[in-house]
């Protein structure tokens, strides 16, 4: 009997089916895409009707060979890569290259990797979505549209090197309007009045100053809280009302892509790419000893909330046995998605909940480990009864002034017990605690506490509030977030500055290019329409030409008048003076990043890094001892010698390094923090460090963090995963000319390679 072949994008995912399928399949893996749009040139047929020109992606024509081979004498070929419009336009490729009057092609949708999944999935295969191709098609020609010819534009009238893109510019447009919002800020002072009193009962306890004569009052100056303090001396502290009302604080539902993204960033401190690397991970199979292969999520790429009612059942099974019934609803929680939510798809949950974190834990990386507990949880945590709270209000009258006191009680935890949400931003006020109050109970004063305070400036975003900004505003879609974010960081748009994105010069400076040249592109709410009809055509409502055709024919008339009227910008002006020579020092961007350098280069040759203050005035920095700019507090301790690190700046930008210099010599780079890059553990047996990026006067390079304890570096950045051919533990990525993207085995006595398998960036 012939053996039916099934074709999915990732050798992960191949080795997870074959396990569950065995000898009545034959599994192989494109290895993610194998055709796309030329690098060198445009690769859109503007002239007739947008038509695509695709080629073979370097280092792919191997990879078509062995497919054509496997595919050989087979009747019945499955396409199985991942269930979206990118995985549809996978498999299209695919049914393209493989094309044969005797083969029957059918697409398979795999939402978990489960046995019951699988089977179900085989059983009941479609044919090829044409329209999910078509939207994908749209996509990615509307961004080749964009990308390939303004950034041209952008190397002429700024410098090479430039990118511009249709989702990733409106994004940072947001950023950079946020920091103009922050700029343009005017603090105002206010004051709030704070009375410690002490009841019938312990425990003492705070209630702030609200209104006077039943009118709301605000304090604007020290002299008028001053006044307060002493309208209120020796007067008597009164309870005139309490109120008690029992609230609830309901679950969230399971995670969706950006809510995961969002969570993951908070409290796991993860970039959003990081994320979906992980995630990916986990959904394609991780070997669980004995049990070999097994895909732990479900798939990671969505965004809905549904959730399937064998998974309802078991995780209400499993709550009512771990938990007690208490905790168990009456019937199951049910979650509203969003209007344009995929339905097929399911909700990121574990694909089996008795799989608990602990039980997996022997078998995962920690940050797997990491990133399914926090799916696991919200998960569980989704199904459980709400957390029942009683909240008490009180008010307490002095000499016509009203106090309030308000405290929180847990009568029942609910879901609380296994999950919480990590708030965006600090600030939600602490729960008090109050004695038994009653009214006309005369309290003790213990102090009058006046305090002066700030308005403050709104917030930078941070990755999560920004995925959610996107999202709110219909920009992108939840697959994209991740692409979106690591895009306008490598291109030196923004910086990541304590965890909130900051628009550098460059980044500034390339908006308002852009927004005057392109106001469509950059506008939030066409890009957002632009998004929709997209999603129409997935649906079959709208033709995917049409979308192109009445998006071409207002950016190209844009394109043209910004060839003549955009200016050009090889420096800022900044009205400074250089100390040297007299002249203007100008705001200039090098392969490191942005400078001041003397407009009267190369006479003279004066250079400064600098910085801006809360006004927004350029602040030059002094060139020896320049301290590290915006780094967080340091309370890191030395790994070697246990002191408190301490934050400098050198030459290759802000490190990290033992104060007991010399005698210890640790020091780590800042360039990468807060999730931006993987750590990769140091190879080297029994050695406990990780591959960090460093700079010397050749270049770049990825040295151990034990250094000199471990010497061991690597020239090309590592991956961490294991060579398939000598167990090595670490893969190096490189892009060759002839190959392109690849994952190489940095042993010289190997030389294994394989393509490299770029995260698609699906809807």
């Amino acid at each position: 009997m012939t053996k039916s072949l099934l074709i999915v994008e990732s050798p992960a995912k191949a080795r997870t089916l074959q396990k569950y399928l065995g000898k009545d399949f034959e599994v192989r893996a494109s290895v993610g895409h194998i055709k796309d749009l030329p690098k060198k040139e445009l690769g859109v047929d503007v002239e007739k009707n947008f038509i695509p020109k695709y080629v073979t992606i370097d280092g792919k024509t191997k990879t078509i060979q062995d497919l054509k081979r496997a595919a050989h004498d087979v009747e019945d070929i499955y396409l199985g890569p991942d269930p979206d419009r990118e995985g549809e336009a996978i498999a299209w490729h695919i049914a393209e290259v493989l094309k044969s009057g005797k083969h029957r092609f059918h697409r398979v949708l795999f939402y978990e990797l489960t046995p019951r999944a699988i089977q179900e999935a085989l059983a009941k295969p479609m044919e090829l979505n044409r329209p999910r191709y078509e939207a994908q098609q749209a996509r990615r020609i509307l961004d080749r549209l964009v990308g390939y010819q303004i950034s041209p534009l952008l190397w002429e009238k700024v410098k090479r090197g430039l990118s511009a893109g249709r989702v990733q510019s409106v994004a940072l447009r947001l950023i950079c309007d946020r920091e103009r919002e922050i700029l343009a800020f005017v603090s105002q002072e206010y004051w709030s009045l704070t009375a410690h009193l002490k009841a019938e009962q312990p425990p003492p306890f705070q209630a702030k100053l609200i209104r006077y004569k039943g009118k709301k009052l605000e304090l604007a100056k020290a002299e008028q809280t001053q006044a307060v303090v002493a309208a209120l001396e020796g007067a008597q502290y009164t309870v005139t009302a309490v109120e008690q009302k029992e609230r609830q604080k309901k679950p969230l539902p399971p995670f969706i892509t950006s809510t995961m993204q969002q969570e993951a960033s908070r409290k796991l401190r993860f970039a959003a790419k990081k994320t979906m690397q992980v995630a990916q991970r986990l959904y394609e199979g991780k070997d669980l000893g004995a049990a070999g292969p097994v895909g732990l999520i479900t798939y990671m790429r969505t965004d809905s909330t549904r959730v399937a009612g064998e998974a309802v059942a078991a995780v209400r099974d499993f709550i009512r046995q771990e938990f007690g019934p208490d905790y168990l609803p009456a019937k199951p929680n049910a979650y509203k998605s969003r209007k344009t939510a995929q339905e097929a798809h399911e909700a990121i949950r574990p694909t089996d909940v008795s799989r608990t974190p602990a039980a997996v834990a022997p078998f995962l990386e920690k940050d797997e480990l990491r990133l399914y507990e926090l799916i696991w949880k919200r998960f569980v945590a989704s199904q459980m009864e709400p957390a029942r709270l009683l909240v008490t209000t009180a008010d307490i009258s002095a000499n016509h002034y009203t106090f309030r006191a308000t405290g929180t009680v847990v009568k029942f935890p609910g879901f609380t017990v296994l999950y919480e949400e990590t708030p965006d931003a600090a600030g939600e006020e602490e729960d008090i605690k109050l004695p038994p109050l009653k009214v006309g109970e005369l309290l003790e004063l213990l102090q009058l506490e006046p305090k002066q305070h700030f308005t403050q400036p709104p917030p930078r975003y941070t990755e999560a509030t920004l995925i959610k900004e996107l999202e709110k505003q219909g920009i992108g879609r939840p697959s994209t977030y991740a692409t979106i974010l690591s895009v306008i960081l490598g291109r030196l748009y923004v910086a990541k500055i304590k965890a909130g994105f900051k628009p550098t010069e460059l980044g500034l400076m390339i908006n308002d290019l852009l927004v005057a040249s392109f106001p469509k592109i950059m506008n939030v709410g066409f890009t957002a329409n632009l998004e929709d009809r997209l999603d129409a055509v997935a649906e079959g409502e709208v033709i995917w030409q049409e979308v192109l055709r009445d998006f071409y024919g207002s950016f190209s008339q844009e394109l043209q008048e910004a060839k003549q009227v955009m200016p050009r910008v090889k420096s800022l002006a900044t009205g400074l003076t250089c100390p040297q020579c007299g002249a203007e020092l100008l705001i200039k961007w090098g392969k490191t990043g942005e400078f001041l350098g003397c407009s009267g280069y190369p006479e003279c040759r004066y250079t400064r890094n600098f910085s801006r203050d809360e006004q927004g005035r350029i602040v030059p920095e002094e060139k020896n001892n320049a301290p590290a700019p915006d780094l967080p507090e340091i309370t890191e301790v030395c790994p070697k010698c246990g002191q408190t690190l301490v934050a400098k700046q050198g030459r290759f930008g802000p490190f990290l390094a033992c104060p007991g210099y010399p005698k210890c010599r640790y020091t780590r780079s800042l360039q990468e923090e807060e999730g931006e890059a993987e750590a990769v553990p140091c190879p080297q047996p029994d050695c406990t460090g990780v591959l960090r990026a460093r700079k010397s006067k050749r270049g770049v390079f990825y040295g151990c963090s034990n250094y000199p304890d471990c010497t061991y570096a690597l020239n090309y950045p590592p991956v961490a995963k294991a060579c398939p051919q000598c167990g090595f533990p670490v893969m190096v990525r490189k892009e060759l000319k002839k190959q392109g993207k690849i994952l190489a085995c940095p042993q010289k006595s190997c030389g294994y390679t394989e393509p490299d398998l770029d995260e698609p960036g699906t809807d």
